[in-house]
């Protein structure tokens, strides 16, 4: 049975709020942070929170889901968090960028975020793809993926991991559609009457 469990309740689990993204959309940190998952098990002397059986995590936009998410917490504050997929499937993250209609979304069989450096990263079958509202205009895939939250620069790596039927090679693919530019300003008409042009008797410097 699917349990409901609310942050507020535990303070342990108050301390995931920190461990994903702060990038996320600015209101997403005064957003109630709210867990579904079949169990909890906290271990208050080693600050660590696991959650188990299909995981469900939100906070305003951002969404983290997978089989499995632990959270462990340092004695600096810093928090990491991991999302493990079931076998055969892939654990989610999502989050929308601050001050634009435009959303992170990244898949893989793991997925590890780290407060201190403030990255994600997607691990084995990876897939990260940005949507300006609905519409897809980035998608890569990889073997691993680190995206930083600090600057938007993600870096992809291939290899042996990467390796499908319809990618036998497993080298890096990406489609990156080009960013919209504003178009040059269109200088104004000028002002009052247009001037009248007339018919020259003369060619060049000719005096009449």
């Amino acid at each position: 049975m699917k349990h409901r469990l609310f942050f507020f309740i535990l303070p342990a689990v108050l301390a995931l709020g920190a461990a994903f993204p702060a990038s996320a959309e600015k209101a997403d940190r005064d957003k109630p942070m709210n867990a579904e998952a079949n169990a909890l098990r906290y271990d208050d002397l080693k600050q660590t929170s696991v959650f188990t059986g299909n995981v469900v995590i939100t906070k305003g936009t951002t969404i983290v889901r997978g089989e499995r998410v632990d959270v462990m917490q340092d004695p600096e504050g810093y928090q990491q968090a991991v999302s493990i997929a079931a076998p055969g499937k892939l654990a989610f993250y999502r989050k929308k960028r601050d001050g634009v209609d435009e959303y992170i979304e990244g898949e893989g069989e793991r997925i590890e975020y780290d407060s201190r450096a403030d990255l994600v990263k997607f691990i084995k079958r990876a897939v990260v793809r940005r949507y300006n509202g609905a519409t897809l205009v980035d998608e890569t895939t990889g073997s691993l993926i680190v995206y930083d939250n600090n600057t938007d620069v993600f870096t992809v790596d291939g290899g042996e991991q990467n390796r499908t039927a319809s990618n036998p090679t497993g080298r890096v693919r990406a489609m990156l559609s080009p960013r919209a530019t504003a178009s040059a300003p269109v200088a104004p008409p000028p002002a009052g009457p247009a001037p009248v042009l007339r018919p020259s008797t003369t060619l060049g410097n000719e005096k009449n």
